[in-house]
C-alpha cells in the first residue's frame, strides 16, 4: 500500500475525530483502520436499539471477562464496540463529562494542560448543544447534545423521592459541578444516535486525503529501533503492511490499545516472552491499572405504575412505541438504556459527589441475556464514581484474533466493599422510606431489605452486578517511570507512536467516559497538528 502521513488504529470514539481533525489539513494524508465493518446496521441508530447491538459479534467485540470472585465468581459480557463509531455506536448516548476536579487532579498528577480549564474549550469545540452556546456549552460542532425525548412517571417520582432527603435537582450536568438529579444530556441527533461516526466521520469521509479500511484487523505494530514505522494487518484473510511517514495513532481503546501494544512487543517482558513476542519495550505497566464503573443494579417492583417492562410485555404496546418513534421521534426508541441521571455524595463530608444512578424504569435478572420482567418494576442502578480495584489486560496469544485475558477484579478492595453497601442503602432509602412511592407499595425484589450490613449487601449486589462500560487507565498518561505515554499522548521510549483514547486518563472520571474520550481526540489533534508545524 500507498505510505501515509498517519496512520490511525481503531474508528471508534477517539479515531473518528482524529481522521475529521487531520485530515482539515490538505496536505495530512491519513489512513483510518478499524476491525469492524461500516455502521449500517440500523439498529446502529436507533437509540432503543442498543440491546441488538450489544453482543451482536457483528458490531461488539464480545469480550468476556475472567471469573470475578466478587461477582459470585462470574464470567461477565464486557461489550466494546466493533464497527465505525466503536463504542459510541454501541453505548447509552449519555452525555457526561465528570467533574472539573476530576481534570484539576490529572494536572496536579503533572499533565500539564489537562486541568479543567485546559480542556473545557476542547468539550465545547466537539459540542452542538441544543440548549445554545454558553460559557460552558458549543454550538456547531459535530456532536449533537439534546434533552430526552420520554419520560415515565416512575422517574418523576424517583427524583421526587431523592428531594425528600436532600439530593436537589439540576438541569445541567456538565458544568464542572454535576450534583443533582435529572434527565440525561443524550447524542441523539432528531431522535437518532449521533456517535463519532455519525458526527466526525460521516460529514468528511470522501475527502481525497483520508482513505478508510473496515474489517482490518490489527496484527501488530512494527519498530525499528523503537521507531513506530508501520502497521500489519488481516484484511479479507491477506495479511497487509502500511507504512507511515510520520505517526501511528492507537486508538483502539482500553481493552485494543495495550492488547495491540503487548502483540507488537511493548509490554511486560515476562508475559512477551512467554507469548514467544520480541520484546521491543519491557514495559510493566502497559494493560496494568485497568478500572471501570461497577453498576450496582437493584429491583424495586412497583403497583399502578407504568414501566418499560409493561410495554416489552404487550404487542399492541409495541406498535404504539414504534409508531411514536418513526412517526413523531419520541418515546422509549429515543433513549437507551438510562433515563435519569443523579450525582449525590455518599457522606456530606465529602467535597464532590462520589455516587451516580442511571434509573431505568425497566428491571431483568441479567443484561443481555434474559428478557424484561412481567411485572411493573424499575431499577435505579447506582454505581461508585471512584473505585479502588485495579485490573489488567494480558496478551493470550502473539494473534490478535484471539481475545486477551481481561481480569477486572471488582469489588476486591475493602473500600469498594464497603461503598456498595453504603450505595445499595442509600438507594433503599429514597425508594422505600419515601412519601413519593408510598402509595405504590415499593417492594425490594434485589438485594431484600432483610439484609442490612455493608459486606453482605456487597457480597448480593456483586451477584447481579455488571459493568456499565467504563474501562480506562490501561496505557496511563503521566511523567512517572510507570506512566506509559507523555502529557502530549507520545509512548514514553518510543518515537512515532502516540496513544489517543480512554486508555489514556490517569483516572477515571466522575462520570460516563465516552464525552471525555472525544474531548482527549479533540486536544490530541491539536497537538498533533501543532507539533508538525513545528
Amino acid at each position: 500500500m500507498e505510505k501515509f502521513d498517519y496512520i490511525i488504529i481503531g474508528a471508534g470514539s477517539a479515531g473518528c475525530v482524529l481522521a475529521n481533525r487531520l485530515t482539515s489539513i490538505a496536505s495530512n494524508k491519513v489512513l483510518l483502520l478499524e476491525a469492524g465493518g461500516k455502521d449500517t446496521n440500523p439498529w446502529i441508530h436507533i437509540p432503543g436499539g442498543y440491546f441488538k447491538t450489544m453482543h451482536n459479534p457483528n458490531t461488539d467485540w464480545c469480550f468476556k471477562t475472567e471469573k470475578e470472585a466478587g461477582l459470585n465468581n462470574r464470567e461477565m459480557n464486557f461489550p466494546r464496540g466493533k464497527t465505525l463509531g466503536g463504542s459510541s455506536s454501541i453505548n447509552g448516548m449519555l452525555y457526561i463529562r465528570g467533574q472539573s476536579n476530576d481534570y484539576d487532579y490529572w494536572r496536579q498528577l503533572g499533565n500539564v494542560g489537562w486541568s479543567w480549564k485546559d480542556v473545557l474549550p476542547y468539550f465545547k469545540k466537539s459540542e452542538d448543544n441544543q440548549q445554545g452556546k454558553d460559557h460552558f456549552h458549543g454550538v456547531g460542532g459535530p456532536l449533537k447534545v439534546e434533552k430526552i425525548r420520554a419520560s415515565f412517571k416512575v422517574l418523576d417520582l424517583f427524583m421526587e423521592a431523592a428531594e425528600e432527603f436532600g439530593y436537589h435537582r439540576t438541569s445541567d450536568f456538565n458544568t464542572g459541578n454535576n450534583e443533582g438529579m435529572g434527565y440525561f444530556p443524550l447524542n441523539v441527533k432528531n431522535g437518532y444516535r449521533c456517535s463519532t461516526a455519525v458526527g466526525y466521520l460521516n460529514p468528511i469521509k470522501k475527502r481525497k486525503n483520508l482513505k478508510i479500511l473496515t474489517n482490518a484487523h490489527i496484527k501488530n505494530i512494527e519498530f525499528e529501533n523503537r521507531k513506530a514505522v508501520s502497521v500489519n494487518f488481516w484484511k479479507n484473510n491477506q495479511l497487509l503492511n502500511v507504512k507511515t511517514n510520520k505517526e501511528i495513532i492507537l486508538s483502539a481503546g482500553t481493552i485494543g490499545s495495550p492488547h495491540i501494544l503487548q502483540a507488537s512487543g511493548v509490554g511486560p517482558g515476562v508475559l512477551l516472552k512467554k507469548n514467544d513476542i520480541n520484546v521491543v519495550k519491557d514495559h510493566p505497566s502497559v494493560g496494568k491499572n485497568l478500572h471501570d464503573h461497577l453498576m450496582l443494579r437493584p429491583v424495586y417492583k412497583v403497583k399502578n405504575l407504568d414501566t418499560l417492562n409493561d410495554i416489552y410485555h404487550s404487542y399492541y404496546r409495541k406498535i404504539i412505541t414504534g409508531i411514536k418513534f418513526f412517526v413523531f421521534k419520541k418515546g422509549p426508541l429515543t433513549v437507551g438504556a438510562s433515563y435519569l441521571c443523579g450525582f449525590i455524595k455518599s457522606d456530606n463530608y465529602l467535597e464532590t459527589p462520589n455516587l451516580q444512578f442511571h434509573v431505568s424504569p425497566a428491571s431483568t435478572d441479567f443484561l443481555g441475556k434474559t428478557t424484561l420482567h412481567n411485572f411493573p418494576a424499575f431499577t435505579p442502578t447506582i454505581l461508585n464514581l471512584r473505585p479502588t480495584s485495579r485490573g489488567t489486560i494480558e496478551i493470550k496469544s502473539p494473534d490478535t484474533r484471539i481475545s486477551p485475558k481481561i481480569q477486572m477484579n471488582y469489588l476486591s478492595t475493602d473500600e469498594d466493599k464497603e461503598m456498595a453497601g453504603k450505595a445499595i442503602k442509600i438507594t433503599r432509602n429514597i425508594v422505600m422510606n419515601s412519601k413519593a412511592f408510598k402509595k405504590y407499595e415499593p417492594e425490594e425484589l434485589r438485594p431484600g431489605v432483610h439484609i442490612i450490613d455493608n459486606e453482605t449487601l456487597a457480597i448480593e449486589a456483586g451477584k447481579y452486578a455488571n459493568t456499565i462500560f467504563h474501562p480506562v487507565s490501561t496505557c496511563r498518561m503521566g511523567n512517572d517511570e510507570k506512566a506509559v505515554v507523555n502529557d502530549k499522548l507520545v509512548a514514553h521510549g518510543l518515537e512515532n507512536l502516540r496513544i489517543v483514547d480512554a486508555s489514556i486518563m490517569p483516572h477515571i472520571t466522575s462520570g460516563n467516559t465516552n464525552a471525555p474520550t472525544i474531548m482527549i481526540a479533540e486536544k490530541a489533534a491539536d497537538m498533533i497538528i501543532a507539533g508538525s508545524k513545528s
